[in-house]
């Protein structure tokens, strides 16, 4: 392979690196966008980030396209090839994060006006939304710097999304048995933090993908998961 050859490929490999920094970017931009309307209560700019979301799919596509084309016309061996396969599966869980925060965004337009909802749950949700949001940040910043440390540290901090999103769902829960005219309400609101719990998810699952990419080893060790919901009963 000559410096050319060489120079080129390197130059295709960054180029995807860059696109997904972009698409990152948005996604974050999209995520705080959909916490943000629910806390707020903001339907235009939940509108504005279900829009958004056509933008993150696009560069989805852009990226899988030119990761697929180097693995195909270069055959590259090593790093390099964990390199394009990583561009294609950190780009698939920004995609899924996004269309979760446009889902989010989707649930805020239908209880904006739903003014009888309770502040503190209100707040609940959105102190994890945003610690989803720091999570999400925080494993970008870790591929940016292919610092697999920092990336084993996010894999390690997604228990706390999942206690946040337990505690969530008991006190729903709560609300909808001592008070039936909130379980509409309730019941979005429900599906707004299992959202943000997937989100946290998939900021796993790069970060997983990171630490691949910077050191060839895959994490071995069970994912350390705290959601209890399929296991709490309604009277609990």
């Amino acid at each position: 392979m000559t410096d050319h050859t060489v120079k080129s490929f390197q130059e295709e490999l960054d180029g995807i690196t860059a696109s997904i920094a972009q698409m990152g970017g948005l996604t974050e931009a999209q995520l705080a966008g959909a916490i943000e309307s629910v806390s707020r209560r903001d339907s235009e700019l939940a509108e504005r980030t279900v829009q958004e979301d056509r933008r993150i799919d696009t560069l989805e596509a852009e990226i899988e396209a030119r990761a697929v084309r180097v693995i195909a016309l270069r055959q590259p061996m090593a790093s390099d090839l964990r390199e394009a396969i990583a561009a294609i599966k950190i780009s698939t869980d920004l995609e899924r994060i996004g269309d979760l925060a446009k889902n989010i965004a989707k649930r805020a337009l239908v209880i904006q006006g739903d003014f009888d909802t309770p502040v503190r749950l209100i707040q609940g949700i959105a102190r994890m939304g945003r610690l989803a949001q720091g999570q999400l940040k925080s494993v970008l910043d870790a591929f940016s710097n292919r610092d697999a440390q920092a990336a084993l540290e996010v894999w390690r901090g997604d228990e706390e999304i999942d206690e946040m999103y337990n505690s969530v769902f008991r006190e729903l829960l709560t609300y909808m048995m001592e008070d039936p005219r909130t379980i509409g309400v309730c019941a979005h609101l429900l599906f707004i933090a299992k959202n943000i719990e997937r989100i946290g998810d998939h900021a796993t699952n790069i970060a997983e993908t990171v630490r691949y990419v910077v050191t060839g080893i895959p994490v071995a060790d069970d994912r350390p998961k705290g959601d209890k919901t399929s296991s709490t009963s309604v009277g609990a």
